[in-house]
């Protein structure tokens, strides 16, 4: 029985062979005895668009050769010739046969080619979308493949965008310009958009209707509050949340759950329903916990880092996260220490009644030592910048949490995509080492302001520039020049403001971060000179000026303990105000003299937030205490009450500290919750002089002021005018809270996009005595914030305070605020 049906597959197949053959009146083939022939001439037919020669050179065949009719040589010629994609049709037969020569031709029916191609019942937007995405090229060969194919992309385009009833149809007709070219036609009718009406749940006892429906992320009911979210239909997206319905039982220890059946209902053309059934299955919670393999810890020890105890419902979810992800588990802390060999291999081992038995196998291998460290992709940002951030070093243990933290210290460098950050490793099992790359990718950095604002009663125009991976070694290389010095890290700003003859100010700042290139030590130096007057020209007699000197000199360096998270900043600053016949607006207390303010500041930093731009996680504290020396304690004594304000003020002293608090939790991918608390402080030594008139806070607006008088802080609290909640005898002490919830739109470095909702509330006093941390004046509302490399961050706020501020009417209820690189 074996042989007749192998005979009948080679009969078969010879005929297979064979029938793409046709052969003349005076040529017979025997199937049974194969016989040779010689080819004596090839010939192609029905080629008018494509190299003969070409074509003969395809099949493989040539004049002088010897084959077998029939014969594998017919069939891989024919093969050849269909996988060009060239022809719609291709035939050989043998057209005349001299002894043991024959002549061959190969009939052919060439393909059409593309010439132009179209769209109806689009937009003009979105023809060019799919023109982009379609990439069908002038000259293409036209086949049902590329239609079909063709028609699914715009399908699926349109589908995407919530068309699920997208009709697709293409119209081809012969260019009568072109021979054998076609123009594609394509007939696109969208529909309308097609909404989720409703998701039904059957089947389901343990998980309610309304908890299965929030596991489901991206398929959502239509609602009128639903912002964030659309309610399309998108199949990949659905297929996605089904999975995420089976892993919301498992996570409730119903480890056999599954979605039995989906069905979609088209209730209108522009909406849907969607029928789902769920079998639930039985719940199962963990017993025995067993380790294998382990010498390095104990199981105790790993069992102790799980977590987990007998008992406790079976979750995967959580048994995976405790093992793999979780920083302090049990992966990380072989990873951490050298192990990058090690895997860890949960395997149930016993599943009996509603008890799971786990066994975990654990290979640990051997510790792996870095050996080399190299990084790709800066293109501006010289190496020395980028390795002093590295903290895996040539022949240190290897280390995961190591690796973490060096892409977030590059991520809050400033310099590179965040979202593109990587590190690729190189094992080397062989001698127990890896390589390490790490890949950047540059994004601008430069800075400039151009901006307006509005302060005491007049226009300020600011212009500034801010360069933050400047290079001052290569200030004098002309070849560096493209167009700044740029690489080395360094940061430099110049920044004017003027009203013509009413104010001027000009700043310089110069930052180090790496003073030296050894240590994170950092260097400061600032410079600025501001004039304000009453606005007539310098040579008229009744000119009132009051010019400021003012520069600071600082160091900062990283701390080791508690963590290196840590920062300590040290400066000194000195402002001169010099005042001359000034009663402009009563801005000052006297009229005519010089008020001096020499100050240090040391601020106690840590920060650990992710990233700049859009921090997902982590936190940033600091304290501050800025303070004068007490000159009325070391000099001698004297009735201060007696004195005028110009003697009182000559030097002026105070201590101020501050405290701000920054937190940021990520609660989806794109959704961040922030939180802000700040508190702020200013005192006197000397109870006669009370408080200065300087380095006090006024609180209330958008922060953004044409230019601070006194020394003022600008402390922003939207939903309030600019300043309405400082008291009019100074804000000597604030404090401020801040929820905002912020949704991530567009994560692209040259214009990252989010909108944010917000809580807020504070309030300012002018003593110690007045301070109630509870009368707070509140607000709430919503914005929008762009960063742009170019210009900083840009947005715009719309927010309503609660509360009114008697005696100025009009400083609350609805507000819109403009935030030109404001922190807030």
């Amino acid at each position: 029985m074996k042989k007749v049906y192998l005979f009948i597959v080679f009969f078969v197949s010879i005929l297979g062979v064979f029938a793409q053959v046709e052969t003349t009146s005076n040529f017979t083939v025997d199937y049974i005895s194969p016989k040779e022939f010689e080819i004596g001439r090839i010939t192609v037919s029905g080629v008018k668009y494509i190299n003969v020669e070409v074509v003969k050179n395809l099949t493989g065949l040539a004049v002088g050769e010897k084959l077998k009719v029939p014969g594998e040589k017919f069939t891989k010629a024919v093969k050849q010739l269909w996988a060009q994609g060239l022809f719609s049709d291709v035939k050989v037969k043998v057209t005349k046969q001299l002894g043991s020569i024959i002549y061959i031709e190969f009939e052919l029916k060439e393909r059409k080619r593309l010439s132009t191609f179209s769209f109806n019942g689009i937009s003009k937007s979105n023809a060019d979308d799919l023109k982009d995405m379609l990439r069908l090229a002038h000259g293409k060969q036209v086949t049902q493949n590329i239609i079909n194919t063709s028609k699914k992309a715009i399908k699926d385009f349109f589908i995407e965008k919530g068309f699920l009833f997208c009709d697709v149809r293409v119209d081809i007709k012969d260019d009568s310009k072109i021979p054998n070219q076609v123009s594609l036609l394509f007939d696109i009718k969208k529909g309308k958009k097609v909404k989720i009406d409703s998701i039904i749940v059957s089947g389901n006892h343990v998980l309610k209707e309304v908890k299965i429906r929030r596991a489901m992320k991206n398929t959502k009911v239509k609602h009128i509050y639903r912002i964030f979210k659309t309610s399309k239909y998108i199949k990949k997206d659905f297929e996605e949340d089904l999975q995420s319905i089976v892993d919301k039982y498992n996570e409730e220890g119903y480890r056999d759950a599954q979605v039995t059946s989906d069905t979609i209902i088209k209730i209108n053309d522009k909406r849907i329903k969607i029928l789902l059934t769920v079998h639930e299955g039985k719940q199962y919670f963990f017993r025995d916990i067993k380790w294998q393999g382990n010498t390095k810890y104990s199981s105790d020890y790993l069992t102790q880092l799980l977590g987990i105890k007998k008992g406790e419902v079976y979750d995967k979810k959580r048994l995976n996260e405790n093992l793999f992800m979780n920083p302090a588990g049990v992966f990380s802390l072989y990873q951490d220490n050298g192990y990058l060999f090690s895997s860890v291999t949960p395997i149930e081992t016993a599943v009996n009644g509603d008890s799971i038995d786990l066994l975990i196998q654990v290979y640990e291998g051997k510790i792996a030592r870095i050996n080399e460290v190299t990084v790709t992709g800066n293109t501006k940002t010289n190496d020395h910048v980028i390795i002093r951030e590295i903290k895996t070093l040539p022949g240190d243990l290897y280390s995961r949490s190591k690796i973490m933290r060096t892409n977030r210290e590059l991520a809050t460098l400033g310099y590179f995509n965040p979202e593109k950050l990587n590190v690729i490793p190189t094992p080397h099992p062989e001698d127990g080492t890896v390589d390490l790359q790490y890949v950047v990718e540059e994004k601008p950095s430069d800075q400039i302001e151009l901006s307006g604002g509005w302060g005491a009663g007049m226009i300020v125009g600011t212009l500034g520039v801010s360069f933050n991976n400047f290079s001052i070694r290569n200030f004098f290389n002309k070849k560096a020049w493209q167009p700044l010095p740029s690489g080395d890290g360094q940061r430099l700003s110049l920044r004017a403001q003027s009203n013509g003859t009413w104010y001027q100010s000009y700043s310089f700042s110069f930052m180090e971060p790496w003073l030296g290139g050894h240590k994170p030590n950092s260097l400061s130096v600032s410079l600025y000179h501001t004039v304000y007057s009453n606005g007539v020209l310098i040579t008229d007699p009744g000119r009132q000026t009051m010019k400021i000197y003012g520069s600071s000199v600082g160091l900062g360096r990283r701390l080791k303990w508690p963590d290196d998270f840590f920062t300590l900043y040290n400066d000194i600053s000195y402002q001169r105000y010099v005042l001359n016949n000034y009663s402009f607006q009563q801005m000052f207390q006297f009229t005519d003299g010089t008020a001096n303010n020499l100050s240090f500041s040391t601020i106690l930093s840590r920060n650990s937030q992710d990233q700049l731009i859009f921090p997902r996680r982590g936190s940033n504290l600091s304290v501050s205490l800025q303070l004068t020396p007490p000159y009325s304690a070391l000099g001698p004594k004297k009735d201060y009450t007696q004195l005028s304000d110009q003697e009182l003020y000559k030097w002026i002293e105070y201590h101020k500290w501050k405290f701000k608090s920054e937190w940021f939790t990520k609660l989806a991918e794109k959704m961040v919750l922030y939180s802000r608390g700040e508190f702020g402080f200013k005192g006197f030594y000397n109870k006669q002089i009370g408080h200065a008139p300087f380095e006090g806070f006024n609180l209330g607006g958008d922060g953004l002021m044409a230019y601070n008088l006194y020394g003022m802080e600008t402390i922003a609290l939207r939903g309030y005018t600019n300043g309405s909640l400082t008291p009019t005898n100074g804000g000597n002490m604030y404090d401020k809270f801040t929820m905002e919830l912020r949704y991530l739109l567009s994560p692209n470095p040259n214009a990252t996009f989010y909108v944010l909702g917000f809580l807020e509330g504070g309030n300012a006093w002018n003593t110690m005595e007045n301070y109630n941390p509870f009368n707070l004046h509140r607000s709430a509302g919503i914005g929008v914030r762009i960063f742009l490399p170019m210009f900083g961050k840009l947005g715009v706020d719309w927010g309503y305070g609660f509360d009114a501020i008697p005696g100025n009417p009009g400083a609350s209820g609805s507000q819109f605020h403009f935030i030109i690189g404001q922190n807030i």
